[in-house]
């Protein structure tokens, strides 16, 4: 058995659940365990938008005890974006 941790931030709140999994499990199979997915009916599962301790990693890698897998969100603005739009503030 494996114990994995599977983190979603949204906004101003964070959720983190411990789930025990089988050997083998895949991050897919542990965020579907969480429990999150009800809890957060808008995530959208893709391979783009998780990883595991920061790396981007596939729905179909698979965990090992201890992992902490990550769920991202969208970005609601380009982060370089963002900072030319701070510049242009800071400039005026």
């Amino acid at each position: 058995m494996l114990l994995v941790e599977v983190v979603y931030a949204y906004r101003d709140d964070q959720t983190l659940e411990t789930v025990e999994a089988k050997n083998g499990a895949t991050v897919e199979d542990v965020i579907h365990l969480s429990g999150l997915l009800e809890k957060y009916p808008e995530i959208e599962l893709s391979n783009k938008n998780v990883g595991v301790f920061s790396k981007a990693v596939t729905l179909k890698t698979p965990v090992k005890n201890g992992d902490r897998v990550e769920i991202y969100r969208e970005l609601l603005i380009d982060p370089m974006q963002a900072r030319r739009s701070r510049a242009a503030e800071k400039d005026k």
